[in-house]
């Protein structure tokens, strides 16, 4: 292990990127601590553990995603949820709307459309929710915001719809130059910055109650074993067997070999859960926002709050349905099988073109729903973790999909670059082995 870290920093590719990642990381975290203008900290603070106390964990969540920002109404207290759900929006107009779908399959080009369709969209969305939130600051007891008025809302606007876009160009300068997925990276950073503050209240809770070690060591427990679920899910993959057929092209032979198709049990990755969250928080947060003591609106947020059954149904039901969209969009059976025929390999056992293609699609029909159903269950790990152990801080859910689903994609990545000069990667014994001239 030690060995292979070490040599990630004798590669000068390699090496820049991890520490270009890790500065712009850095630069994140940093202006995670930048304050809007006009507003009260201390009060905001004690809004947020008043509100902890009284059991409303949307405001948790909320913060969840942005690693502690919205708390502190930092710059980027906004993060990048606007530039995930224009993401989404689009992801899903690409599937009914003409001219996106056209753009989906151009390539590179339409690709590079589609992005800058997503920035203006997110400015939108961005000064939308910033809007929200200013509105919702001076509505606030405790006189979080001292001096309320045009020159606030003005100035806290710019501040968050400018803070949400250096966020994103953050995202997509790791994703050029970096190593992983930047907007993936950004999320990450700021969920686990949240556990050492976490586990320290733990252990302080511990010498304050000792009684409470047992559950703490039983959580602990627990953790790990989730963890490692989640892991040996998110790795699973269903091999679906391939021959190719012996071609001869002038005294070169081709094919004759076998292989598979690895289909993964997770194809679509974190991104079920964190397009229904964004859903389901979108008219939780209008109606926290803008509802103030009326029955409707707090009955509806505490509907749509983790924990309520309307809002655990719905949760689970966008998590199914979301695994089935995305996977549909990353995996074409039709387009895979005609790859198939092109190359002339077969499925063995199955007609090459429209029964091919009718198989795969029944395989990843079945392998898809498991997974799913799986991911659905830790989204909801944090609810029971906090009630049946107390926990002082999110634990599973939505924050572990993500940390275990980058940390595997990016340690990947450092994977390829290491064979590719020859290293051994992070899964072998950390031994290099002959180069190549």
């Amino acid at each position: 292990m030690f060995k292979t870290i070490a040599n990630m920093f004798r590669i000068p590719d390699l090496k820049k990127k991890i520490l270009f990642t890790g500065l712009f990381l850095v630069l994140y975290r940093l202006g995670s601590f930048v304050p809007i203008p006009g507003v009260n900290a201390t009060a905001l603070k004690a809004f947020f553990e008043g509100a902890r106390e009284g059991g409303n964990t949307l405001f948790g969540l909320l913060d969840l995603f942005v690693g502690g920002n919205f708390e502190r109404a930092s710059v980027f207290a906004l993060g990048i949820m606007p530039y995930i759900t224009a993401s989404i929006v689009l992801q899903l107009l690409g599937s009914i709307v003409p001219y996106f779908e056209k753009l989906r399959k151009e390539g590179a080009e339409g690709q590079k459309k589609l992005n800058q369709i997503t920035r203006y969209a997110t400015v939108g969305l961005a000064a939308f929710n910033a809007v929200t939130i200013t509105m919702w600051l001076t509505n606030l007891s405790g006189n979080v915001v001292p001096r309320a008025g045009f020159l606030f809302h003005f100035t806290g606007i710019v501040t968050l719809v400018t803070g949400t876009m250096i966020v994103m160009w953050i995202g997509e300068q790791i994703t050029e130059h970096g190593i992983g997925n930047g907007i993936s990276l950004i999320i990450f950073a700021g969920i686990i910055s949240r556990y050492p503050a976490g586990f320290i209240m733990m252990f302080q809770k511990i010498s304050a109650e000792p009684v409470y070690a047992w559950k703490a060591a039983l959580a602990i427990v627990v953790m790990v074993a989730v963890t490692a679920a989640v892991i040996f899910v998110t790795e699973a993959i269903r091999k679906i067997p391939v021959q190719y057929s012996k071609r001869i092209v002038g005294r070169r032979v081709y094919g004759g070999q076998s292989s598979y198709i690895p289909l993964r049990v997770n194809t679509a990755g974190v991104i079920p859960i964190i397009f229904a969250q964004s859903v389901l928080m979108f008219p939780a947060t209008i109606a926290a926002f803008f509802g103030g003591d009326s029955g409707f609106w707090v009955g509806l947020q505490r509907m749509l709050s983790p924990g309520a059954v309307l809002y655990t149904i719905l949760y689970v039901g966008l998590i199914i349905f979301f695994a089935y969209f995305y996977t549909a969009i990353v995996l074409n059976p039709t387009e895979m099988a005609e790859n198939m025929v092109k190359y002339g390999g077969h499925i063995p056992g199955k007609k090459p073109g429209k029964r091919t293609a009718e198989y795969i699609n029944k395989v990843l029909t079945r392998i898809t729903l498991p997974g799913a159903i799986f991911f659905a269950f830790v989204a909801l790990l944090p609810e029971i973790m906090s009630h049946r152990f107390d926990l002082p801080f999110y634990f599973g859910g939505t924050g572990l999909i993500i940390v275990v689903g980058v940390a595997l994609d990016t340690v990947q990545q450092i994977e390829s670059h290491l064979t590719m000069r020859h290293y051994d990667g992070f899964m072998k014994k950390g031994k290099l082995r002959g180069r190549s001239s």
